[in-house]
C-alpha cells in the first residue's frame, strides 16, 4: 500500500496525467475560449486542492465552486486565480467571500443590492458576475430585469460587473426537442446581451461540459467545465466533438483496496447482512475494506456490480455493508494483500463510473461525488 494513506487499505488514486490530458482535450475543442474548471463538491469527489493545482498547471485559467468554504479552502492552499461562486449567497456570507477575493454571482435584484452594499463596505473594487435565467428556473435574474440589475451594480465604483452568464439545462440531450430548447436558451441570452449593449459585461459564459462540446455558439469568452475534466462525457454522443480534434478523455479516478481476509465457504451458505444470496458452490470468499460509507452503494449488489482482482471480474457474494464488501472468487487463488480495483482499470478490464451509474439507476456525477470523505486521495503519475 502507498505510504501516507492511513491504516486502512483502501484509497482513491487521482491521475495527474489524465487530468492534464482532459484539460488539453477540452481546450483543443473550445479554443480560444478560456477554461473555467469546476471543482465544487470536492472536485466531483477527486479532491479540491489536488485537482485545482493540477488543472491550473495544465492550462485552466479559472476555477468555480459552489460554496464560500470551497473557495476559502483554495485560497488557503495558495490558489490565486479567479474563483467564481456559482450561486448567489446570503448577504452575511458576502463579507467573507469578498475578503477572500471570491467572485460573486448575483441572481436577483435583492442580491444585486446586497452585493453592491458589501462591496462598498469592503472598499476597493470587486468582481461580480450576473446570472440570467434563460429557462432552467433554478436561479438567475429574469431576462426582463437584467438591465436594471446591471445598472444598479454599475452605479457603484466598488463593483466591477465583469461577467454575464447562464446555465444550459439540457445541453447533454441529443433529442431534437431538447436541442431546440438549448438553442432557445442561447438565443434568450443573446437577446439580453444585445439589450445591454455597451453595458454588457466583458466575460460571457453559457457552456457546461455538454455545452462546450456540442454548441460552439455557447463557448464565448469562458466555458465552465466540470464532468469532462474528470474524464467522463455527460452523454456518449458528445464524443464526436473530441473525435473531430483527434483527442479523447481519460477517467482520472481509480478506487483501490486490498484483500484483508480469505475464507472457504460451503455451497448454500449466505454471506453478509440479510443472507440475501446463497452460494451455488463451494467458493473462496474474500473481504475488501470498502463499503457504502466509501461510495459503493448497497444497490450495486442487486444490480450485479463486480470488482477487479488480479485482472479478472468477480461478483459480490453478499450485500454491501458500511465498511466492507464480500466477493466470490470461486476456486481462484486470491490472497490477503492482493490488489482490488473497484473503479478503474486493471489489466485488460475496466469498471467505469458510467457502469456504476447504470447499475445504480443514477448519473455519473452522483457516483463520483459519493466517494466518501474518509477515502484518502493520492495524486499519481
Amino acid at each position: 500500500m502507498n505510504s501516507g494513506l492511513g491504516h486502512r487499505p483502501s484509497w482513491a488514486e487521482i491521475s495527474a496525467s489524465a487530468l492534464a490530458n482532459n484539460v488539453a482535450a477540452i481546450k483543443a475543442v473550445i479554443a480560444p475560449t478560456m477554461l473555467c474548471g469546476v471543482v465544487k463538491a470536492n472536485a466531483y469527489g477527486h479532491g479540491t486542492t489536488l485537482v485545482a493545482r493540477t488543472i491550473l498547471d495544465a492550462g485552466a485559467e479559472w476555477l468555480a465552486v459552489a460554496t464560500v468554504e470551497e473557495g476559502i479552502e483554495l485560497r488557503e492552499a495558495g490558489v490565486g486565480v479567479p474563483i467564481l461562486l456559482l450561486a448567489e449567497i446570503p448577504e452575511e456570507s458576502m463579507r467573507e467571500a469578498l475578503a477572500n477575493s471570491l467572485t460573486l454571482t448575483v441572481g436577483s435584484l435583492e442580491g444585486a443590492r446586497a452585493a453592491r452594499a458589501q462591496c462598498e463596505e469592503r472598499g476597493g473594487v470587486h468582481r461580480v458576475h450576473v446570472k440570467v435565467d434563460t429557462g432552467m428556473h433554478r436561479m438567475g435574474v429574469d431576462p426582463q430585469h437584467v438591465t436594471e440589475v446591471v445598472a444598479l451594480l454599475n452605479s457603484s465604483s466598488a463593483v466591477d460587473v465583469e461577467g454575464l452568464w447562464t446555465h444550459l439545462s439540457v445541453a447533454d440531450s441529443s433529442s431534437p426537442e431538447q436541442r431546440s430548447f438549448t438553442r432557445g436558451q442561447i438565443e434568450r441570452f443573446d437577446a439580453v446581451v444585445e439589450e445591454l449593449g455597451a453595458q454588457c459585461p466583458r466575460l460571457r459564459h453559457l457552456a457546461n461540459s455538454a455545452g462546450a462540446l456540442a454548441y460552439p455558439s455557447a463557448r464565448r469568452e469562458l466555458a465552465r467545465v466540470g464532468l469532462a475534466l474528470y474524464g467522463y462525457l455527460p452523454e456518449p454522443w458528445l464524443e464526436s466533438a473530441l473525435d473531430e480534434r483527434g483527442v479523447a478523455l481519460s477517467p482520472a479516478m481509480t478506487l483501490r483496496a486490498r484483500v484483508v481476509a480469505v475464507r472457504r465457504v460451503r455451497a448454500g451458505e449466505r454471506p453478509s447482512y440479510g443472507r440475501r444470496r446463497a452460494l451455488l458452490r463451494d467458493s473462496n470468499i474474500v473481504t475488501v475494506p470498502f463499503g457504502y460509507a466509501d461510495g459503493f452503494a448497497r444497490r450495486l449488489f442487486d444490480a450485479g456490480a463486480q470488482v477487479l482482482i488480479n485482472g479478472r471480474r468477480y461478483p459480490l457474494a453478499g450485500v454491501v455493508t458500511m465498511d466492507q464488501l464480500v466477493v466470490d472468487v470461486g476456486d481462484d487463488d486470491v490472497k490477503i494483500g492482493d490488489d482490488v480495483v473497484l473503479l478503474g482499470r486493471q489489466g485488460d478490464e475496466e469498471i467505469s463510473a458510467d457502469e456504476w451509474a447504470q447499475h445504480a439507476g443514477t448519473i455519473t456525477w452522483e457516483i463520483l461525488c459519493a466517494v466518501g470523505a474518509r477515502v484518502p486521495r493520492v495524486l499519481v503519475d
